[in-house]
Order: C-alpha cells, then sequence, then structure tokens
C-alpha cells in the first residue's frame, strides 16, 4: 500500500484518517467521514526529504516523546530523519488538501505527531480521537486528548456554564458511570476479584497504578515522573499517615510488565503505610476507600460517582482545585496525606463540570452488531467546526 501523492489537486475530502489496525479505531474514523461528508484513509504516512524551515525542530520534538525510543546514535539519527520525511510529507499533503480536517488517534508522539503537526503548519484542521473514560463515548477533540485537551482549567468557567441553562443543572450526569466495570486482566497476577479482602482492612487511599509506557505517564507524569518514581515518593511519605491508615495499590490489567521489586522496596520503606491488593476488583477498591490518589489515570475522574476525594499529582484536564486536590510536590504530598481526613471537593463543581462532559464534551457512540459506528450528529459537527477553527470550549458552553 503506497501513501497518496502529496501532488494530488483533486477534490479534498472532508476529513483524512490516519489508519488503525483495530476494527473499533478504524471503525470511528470511517463513521467521522461517512457523516461528515467523505473521507480519505491514509494507510500509512508518506515521506518526502526536502525540509521546511521547522522541520528539525518538529522532528526532534516527536521523537522526544516517541513511545518507542531507539537505541544508539545511528538508531536515534535515522528514527529523527524518517520523522522529519513524515513531517515534510504531512505538511505538503495538507497544503494541497485545503478544508481537509487530519484526524488521528492520540497523535501525541512519534510519527502521528508528526502527522498532525505537518496537518497543522499547513492550515489544516486536525481532530484527536481517543477513548473515552465512560461506556458509550468517544474522545473527539480539535486540540489534543488527555491534558493537552481543549477543556478550560478555569472552574468558575464550569460554574458560569452550568448557571446559564437549567438543562445543565442536577444530577444527570451520574448516568455516565452506569455501566462502569473494571477492565479485564491480561495478567495472571491481577485479577477482579470480591470485596471480602477490603473487610476490617481500616481507613485507606486507594491508587490504581497506571500503565507505565501509556502516553499519560510519558507526556503528562509531572513531579513524580513515572508511575515507578511516584511509587518511591509514596515509600518516602506514607509514613506520615495517621495511624490506622494504609495507602492500597493496584497494578494496572493492562499493564505488560510487573512492578513487584519496586512495590516490595516500597512496601518494606513504608512501614506497614502501603499494601499492595492486585487480586480485588479496582473499583471496589475505589467505592470502600477514602479517597483516591493517582498521577492522572481516568480512575480519579471516575471516582467522582463514588463522591470520594480525589488526589492528583500529574497532569490532567480534571486537576481543578475544587474538582480534586492537586498536589504538585513531595513536600505537598507528604503534607496531604498527614491529613487525609481533611480531603474535600466542591459537590456543585464537581456537577457542573461532570454535565459538561456529559452534554457537550464526549460524543456518544452506537456501535451496530456489524461492527458499524454511529456518532452524535450534533456533536460530531461541533468537534468538526472546532477543527477547522482550532478552537477550545467556548463561553456558550459548545465547540465552534
Amino acid at each position: 500500500m503506497r501513501p497518496p501523492d502529496p501532488r494530488d489537486t483533486s477534490a479534498p475530502p472532508a476529513i483524512v484518517w490516519l489508519a488503525e489496525w483495530t476494527r473499533r479505531k478504524d471503525a470511528i474514523f470511517a463513521a467521522i467521514a461517512s457523516q461528515s461528508g467523505g473521507g480519505r484513509r491514509l494507510p500509512l504516512i508518506g515521506l518526502s526529504f526536502r525540509n521546511f524551515p521547522e522541520t528539525q525542530e518538529r522532528a526532534a520534538a516527536a521523537l522526544a516523546v516517541a513511545k518507542r525510543q531507539p537505541r544508539g546514535r545511528l538508531g536515534r539519527a535515522l528514527k529523527r530523519a524518517l520523522i522529519a520525511a513524515q513531517y515534510n510529507w504531512s505538511r505538503r499533503f495538507f497544503t494541497r488538501q485545503p478544508g481537509a480536517v487530519a484526524v488521528c488517534w492520540n497523535g501525541l508522539t512519534g510519527s502521528r505527531r508528526a502527522f498532525m503537526e505537518g496537518a497543522r503548519d499547513a492550515g489544516a484542521g486536525r481532530l484527536y480521537a481517543e477513548l473515552a473514560p465512560f461506556p458509550g463515548r468517544i474522545t473527539l477533540d480539535p486540540l489534543g486528548v488527555n491534558a493537552q485537551n481543549a477543556l478550560p482549567r478555569d472552574p468558575g468557567f464550569y460554574r458560569d456554564w452550568a448557571a446559564a441553562d437549567p438543562a445543565r443543572q442536577g444530577e444527570g450526569w451520574r448516568a455516565l458511570g452506569a455501566n462502569l466495570t473494571a477492565r479485564a486482566s491480561r495478567r495472571a497476577d491481577v485479577g477482579q476479584g470480591d470485596g471480602d479482602a477490603l473487610a476490617g482492612a481500616g481507613p485507606f487511599l486507594f491508587c490504581p497504578l497506571q500503565v507505565p509506557n501509556d502516553s499519560q505517564i510519558t507526556l503528562f507524569a509531572g513531579w513524580v515522573g513515572s508511575v515507578e518514581g511516584m511509587i518511591a515518593a509514596l515509600a518516602r511519605t506514607a509514613r506520615t499517615l495517621p495511624e490506622g491508615w494504609h495507602v492500597r495499590l493496584k497494578e494496572h490489567p493492562s499493564a505488560r510488565s510487573s512492578l513487584a521489586d519496586p512495590l516490595a522496596r516500597a512496601v518494606a520503606e513504608a512501614g506497614g503505610r502501603l499494601v499492595i491488593d492486585n487480586a480485588t476488583d479496582s473499583f471496589a477498591q475505589l467505592a470502600a476507600s477514602r479517597g483516591v490518589l493517582t498521577i492522572n489515570s481516568s480512575m480519579g475522574l471516575q471516582a467522582f460517582f463514588h463522591d470520594k476525594p480525589v488526589i492528583v499529582l500529574g497532569q490532567a484536564f480534571f486537576a481543578i482545585p475544587g474538582l480534586v486536590t492537586p498536589v504538585h510536590s513531595e513536600a505537598a504530598l507528604a503534607e496531604t496525606l498527614a491529613h487525609p481526613q481533611a480531603l474535600s471537593f466542591d459537590p456543585a463543581l464537581r456537577a457542573a463540570f461532570m454535565s459538561c462532559l456529559d452534554l457537550v464534551y464526549y460524543p456518544r457512540v452506537t456501535e451496530a452488531p456489524d461492527g458499524r459506528v454511529t456518532i452524535d450528529p450534533a456533536a460530531l459537527a461541533r468537534m468538526l467546526d472546532a477543527a477547522r477553527s482550532g478552537t477550545a470550549l467556548s463561553p456558550g458552553g459548545a465547540f465552534l
């Protein structure tokens, strides 16, 4: 399969998406295309070796966050040259496709970032796709995903947005979490068993560990730097917890490699204030906890359905004071753990924020038995308009 010739001047498609080799993701892209006037599926990113003034800067930035880092100086040079050529091709392609919107899954790392940066520098709209943290929804965003998304970080925005319309108020947002279930495990040593182990456990904070090489961690871990960095910070600070309290940790059921060694070292250092529970259902542990502690896991957001306070250590779009307790240093973590009973949140702000996610931000998605996908038409139209203009959420409560 060959990429299209960037010199092609035929009528541009409404969207151009970079192929995904999973049926569900490609079905989502096909739905965006069919519902928005047509599209073109790129089986791969082409190569162009004529540089733009920005090429080397863009390639270096994309390589720095690539999920697979090359080994050795030669490997690094070759991958940087590849990413540079992909950026050049993408920019030339979208220059010749006026009005087209580039669509990509995640789009924040490596070659995918080069593809989306080339589209941006050509003046094309962009739409980043990701799974949503709630069933039956999808993430579509004009600026990025996760901590790079277009949602405002100002709590006043959400209060004003909700106050402007009675339909935005109330507890209807809780239906988003009605069908949440713990992720099935890919590992024999991480399960989703019943909550018997929680009987008599005493007060604890639940810390669901994340996949160590996920872009949420590699890009947005903040001051802890990594999952292992967070574990080490907890080992040094957990002794500040009040008598009888502990932090309960569980490895991610999709993580390919075990964190058993760093966890064992942390448990030994923390003097009984850290407990590893890889057997009990994640949501059972969340529900039984006095709060959730995370770098930026979606379980921090899902804890809102259980009215739990949340400590966020990294960069997250929901790391807004009042929604959660953002913690920006190890000293601040130690102080927070010393007074876990003082953790709190603003219920009205949470309701406004979650209603905005429900009614505006996460489009509804339906999947037919044959795998075909349909996306809420009005929501998709808003997101495509936003992609073409590159805007964040507007004060009116819709993407412009």
